[in-house]
Parts: C-alpha cells; structure tokens; sequence
C-alpha cells in the first residue's frame, strides 16, 4: 500500500512539472513574426498576471474612430516595470509583430518608447526576438 502512494505521488509531481511545458504555445500561431506593425496610442489597462500580461493601448485610425490595442507580453515576473514605466493615460509609441486574425489590432514582442523616443521597459527600446 505504500508503494502505491508513493508512486501515485511521484506520478502527480511529474504531471505538475510537465504540464507548464506541454501547454506553453509558439506566438508564431497567432503573431507574424515576419512583419513588424508600429503606432503611437494611450495606455488604458494593464492586466499583470501569468502566463501572459496584457497591455491595452486606445489610439484613432484615419476616420476618427477608436482603435483598441492589445499588446500581449510575459508572466509577472517580467512586468514589474509596467507599474511605474507605463501610467494611465499615458501616450507612448509601440512596435511589435502584429496579429494574424484578420481585423484585430493585437501585438507580440512589444516595445515601448515614450514619443520623444526614450525607451521604456526592460528591453530598453530592442526588439524582442523570440527563441
């Protein structure tokens, strides 16, 4: 009987070690990473959190009407700078590879500038190049 615990807890620690790793996805599916997309917009949200964060930006097209981006980034541990690097109501610049759904207005591989071009963040203005 004991045998049989010990190995029944051995298996559920394996499935909680693999499971993170099985189910993390390539950004290509969603993003292409062979164009690159820029644009100058406000933040409005940022939602931190794992296993990705997210960054809402509000910016107009050419016909006056409001464009909602959404900037897909890293877990928690990689967004501690968000807080004090990109306020509300800020306007700032942005560069990343774009979504491939047609219509949307997402983006992978972010970075940030303020409109004088300071860069923002951690990867201080280069571009993210997915491994």
């Amino acid at each position: 009987m004991r045998y049989i615990s010990l190995a029944s807890l051995l298996t559920a620690c394996i499935l909680v070690t693999v499971a993170p790793v099985v189910a993390h996805h390539s950004a290509a599916a969603a993003y292409d990473e062979s164009k690159r997309v820029e644009g100058q917009a406000n933040v409005t949200k940022i939602l931190v959190r794992n296993p990705h964060s997210w960054i809402f930006l509000e910016s107009t097209d050419d016909k006056g009407q409001k464009i909602e981006w959404q900037i897909e980034m890293g877990g928690v541990p990689s967004m501690a700078w968000a807080k004090d690097g990109l306020p509300i109501g800020m306007v700032v610049k942005v560069a990343g590879h774009p979504s491939r759904a047609e219509g949307s207005h997402g983006i992978t591989g972010a970075t940030f500038t303020k409109t004088d071009g300071t860069p923002i963040g951690p990867r201080g203005g280069r571009e993210y190049t997915p491994q």
